[in-house]
């Protein structure tokens, strides 16, 4: 197994930037990509449809860089009134918007003859519609404000490639995907840019607890450097491609993966 690596810290690549996360509240990428935000400098807006848990990570966010960098508001991306708000409290708190981070999804594990219309529908509706309808929201503030934007949202190697249990969430995620690419070409007229990530296996400590033992060996085991990525390791690739160090890509899928197979 190859050691982790330190901590990276902050490089002012954000400061001034306003930024909207979603699905921010915990320890998850949403919760490392939040803090290293606000480490580059930024002015965060955070959305979770977990309230208490939302309520808590803001105000540890809050305490720690300063109530002035930070707002957070209840946000379910399958309701487009909760998704306006969230993006309406970024306009007015911080009188625009530059970035935002599409990192809602939800996965689940069931194989396709067992598996509901119910459990299709609400994995598809979270990773992919939700991913639609926040998109959408940010590319209407960024063509009306006419000063330029920057989407990224998280996608999954998992839409590249099969694994047993998870065509719901497999499909979301090449969803997402093709979304990004489709969105960069409008959004290219009025200089936004739209890209994603694509993790491979990132965990944290609430997650491992509720992963067996032996299929977190499995997804370790195709992983080249044996051992899952930290959430702030996607969160790095995620600030690189919401700075200015990514200017010239638009409609890009980034792996961020020691991957194997």
């Amino acid at each position: 197994m190859t050691p982790q690596p330190p901590y990276v810290p902050g490089h002012s690549l954000l400061t001034g930037r306003t930024a909207v996360i979603t699905a921010a509240a915990g320890a998850g990428i949403g919760g490392a990509t939040a803090r290293k935000f606000l480490e580059e400098g930024a002015r965060i807006v955070i959305g979770d449809a977990h309230e208490r848990r939302l309520k808590e990570s803001a105000a540890a966010l809050a305490e720690e860089f300063g109530a002035d960098h930070v707002a957070a508001l209840p946000c379910d991306v399958t309701d487009q009134q909760q998704v306006d708000a969230l993006f309406a409290l970024a306009a007015d708190r911080h009188d625009g918007l530059d970035i935002v981070v599409n990192n809602a999804g939800l996965g689940g594990t069931a194989d396709l003859v067992d598996m509901t219309d119910d459990q299709w529908a609400k994995v598809l509706d979270v990773t992919l519609n939700g991913t639609f309808r926040c998109t959408r929201t940010a590319l209407r503030h960024f063509k009306e404000s006419d000063a330029g934007g920057i989407v990224v949202n998280n996608a999954s190697v998992i839409g590249w490639r099969a694994q047993r249990g998870q065509a719901h969430y497999a499909a979301a995620k090449a969803g997402v995907m093709a979304l990004t690419r489709c969105a960069a070409l409008e959004a290219a007229d009025f200089g936004v840019r739209v890209n994603a990530v694509a993790p491979s296996l990132a965990m944290h400590p609430h997650l491992v607890k509720v992963t067996t033992p032996e299929l977190l060996a499995e997804l370790t085991e195709r992983e080249a450097f044996g051992r899952y990525a930290e959430p702030w390791e996607i969160a790095n690739v995620i600030v690189f491609l919401a700075s200015g160090y990514s200017s010239y890509m638009t409609g890009e899928t980034v792996s961020v993966s020691s991957q194997r197979a």
